[in-house]
């Protein structure tokens, strides 16, 4: 299977997946608004993913009436939106081993604590009271 990511078609190609015109997609890239691979040869290549936003593109230029500026601003805070929920992702996996390592830190100094208490049995309590005379 191929990864999603992986820039596997020509300009052609994906023009034709997208339902679009190859020059469309050679402005788009200039644009900034979907940026392909290069081959060695300098070739744009481009993955199911960018064909995807390709299609999104389209959609929100058609549908939704959006110009390309307002498109690429989308594209962006997409783009940011899902760095923000990566990063979430990974300070909920530090703080989930922080608390663990807090909670057997916790336990270690409990346990250690019990070690150096000592049960009396058949005692009595003195309380002493220093004489101030």
């Amino acid at each position: 299977m191929i990864e999603d990511d992986a820039a596997v078609f020509v300009i052609s190609v994906a023009a034709s997946l997208a339902g679009m015109h190859p020059q469309t997609l050679r402005q788009y890239d200039r644009l900034g608004l979907v940026t392909p691979t290069r081959s060695g040869g300098g070739g744009r290549r481009y993955s199911a993913r960018d064909v995807a936003l390709l299609r999104e593109v389209q959609r929100l230029s058609q549908e939704e009436g959006v110009n390309l500026a307002g498109i690429k601003r989308i594209i962006e805070l997409e783009h940011h939106v899902e760095a923000l929920q990566q990063r979430l992702v990974e300070v909920t996996a530090e703080l989930e081993q922080t608390r663990t390592a807090v909670a057997h830190a916790h336990s270690n100094a409990v346990a250690s604590l019990r070690r150096d208490l000592v049960p009396l049995r058949d005692s009595a309590l003195v309380v002493w009271k220093p004489d101030r005379g």
